[in-house]
């Protein structure tokens, strides 16, 4: 599966933004989906993931309550809708996609979409 995301920009701290990530090649209800981040000199971390139903979701303890994630199978499209933004959420942002159950490990995702970044002034 081959994966797109979009939607990142500049905001200012407190304001919202929502990513897109669009998927195609394969099936898109088959797969969990996740969105992970990764800021300036420091290792990629979980953010947000989403069961292929997208009855279940997980969070990161720095984002629960701010992110939410979310899916439209119909259009083969994962969100992540992300308000009250923080200096600190400022990094590139990932999508990616694996087959099976439903983790927030890092290295069980396969399919990895090229990144948005999302820049958030003080």
């Amino acid at each position: 599966v081959q994966l797109q995301a979009s939607g990142g920009g500049l905001v200012q701290a407190g304001g919202s933004l929502r990513l897109s990530c669009a998927a195609s090649g394969g099936t898109f209800s088959n797969y969990v989906m996740g969105w992970f981040r990764q800021a300036p000199g420091k290792g990629r971390i979980f953010v947000a993931s989403i069961s292929r139903t997208g009855g279940i979701t997980y969070y990161s303890d720095s984002v629960r309550g701010r992110f939410t994630i979310s899916r439209d199978n119909a259009k083969n499209t994962v969100y992540l809708q992300m308000d009250t933004l923080k200096p600190e959420d400022m990094a590139v942002y990932y999508c990616a996609a694996k087959s099976g159950s439903l983790t927030t490990v890092i290295a069980t995702y396969n399919y990895w979409g090229q990144g948005t970044q999302v820049t958030v002034s003080s």
